[in-house]
């Protein structure tokens, strides 16, 4: 028994040590070090004393109770056929101070993909990319279905999702997501930003792109570090898994902040109204477009879906943003 506990703690040692050296001059080793302590202690409680929150997601109840809920004839297979109904959203994005060269650059997002939440989701992100047009492709977080556990099939398909991806990709984690998946989604070819930024030129143009960790969860962001190197005359793009930054991110100088996290509400009520966000910030940061001064926010309703794969009310979406100027600039 003893021998046994000895080996687990040793491999757990040495995956530790391994992402710290990966990591080592681009994170602190504090913070890969306070991630992966976070990550061992499990999921959000359903009740969170510390925040004053409510996570009925993290309850293994929930989705037993949904099912029950939509137990009526149809009612379960109508939504896990809306879940698979993605909706290839255009989304004209105003950037204040963007480089002419910038304007009309193409910027797709996938939010929340829960990959793993069946065996085909997969194949209907790929169907829905087929022929779409774009120069960048960012992944705004959650690519495994559960919080904790096997991160394996996520990744097997991510694998085949890349193939499919009409442009080099980038990417922050979710509160779903592992720091373990951070070499293996590189490895694949999407580079991870965690709390970090890089520039994005064109001809004689630069636009910032800056990746932080998830707030919501492990809240080890770092707004300022992942800004640091942005030249004065260059617009910062902020991928945020939640939306719960946008009051941080408007006085960080933030001028673009894309995010998802709250899937629209998922399972809403006929209008949209969503039942639960699981998101700290007003409801009106929580899907779609916003803004909070100078500072332009995009929240997703998600491709994927969580706890249980159906969706009410709230389409899944893939979406291109397509830069454009202030007008006047």
């Amino acid at each position: 028994m003893h021998t046994c506990e000895s080996t687990i703690d040793t491999q757990v040692l040495d995956t530790d040590l391994a992402l710290i050296r990966y990591l080592r001059g681009r994170v602190p080793e504090e913070i890969v070090r306070r991630r992966l302590e976070l990550e061992k202690r499990g999921p959000e409680p359903v009740f969170d004393l510390r925040n004053r929150t409510l996570h009925p997601e993290n309850w293994s109840g929930v989705a037993p109770l949904l099912r029950f809920l939509l137990r009526f004839p149809g009612a379960y297979e109508r939504g896990q056929r809306n879940a698979h109904s993605l909706v290839l959203r255009q989304q004209p994005l105003t950037v204040r101070g963007l480089g002419a060269d910038f304007r009309g650059y193409r910027i797709v997002q996938i939010s929340d993909p829960h990959l793993d939440s069946s065996p085909h989701f997969a194949d209907t992100l790929i169907d829905a990319l087929e022929g779409v047009q774009a120069d960048l492709c960012v992944f705004t977080g959650d690519f495994r279905f559960q919080t904790d556990g096997d991160s394996g099939p996520a990744l097997e398909a991510m694998a085949r999702l890349v193939n499919a991806l009409p442009t080099p990709a980038y990417a922050v984690l979710g509160n779903h997501d592992a720091l373990t998946m951070l070499p293996e989604l590189e490895t694949l070819g999407v580079r991870v930003l965690f709390n970090e930024g890089l520039a994005l030129t064109r001809r004689g143009a630069t636009l910032w792109l800056a990746g932080v960790d998830d707030p919501h969860y492990f809240g080890l962001h770092d707004l300022t570090t992942a800004r640091a190197g942005c030249p004065d005359d260059a617009p910062a793009l902020l991928l945020s898994h939640s939306p719960e930054l946008y009051a941080e991110a408007a006085a960080a100088g933030y001028q673009v902040m894309l995010c998802g996290h709250t899937h629209g509400g998922q399972i809403c009520l006929p209008g949209g109204i969503p039942l639960f966000t699981n998101a700290r910030c007003p409801r009106r940061y929580c899907r779609g477009t916003w803004n909070v001064g100078a500072l332009r926010g995009y929240t997703s309703t998600g491709a994927g879906t969580s706890v249980l794969d159906v969706r009410f009310n709230s389409p899944a979406e893939v979406v291109v943003h397509i830069l454009e100027s202030e007008p006047g600039s």
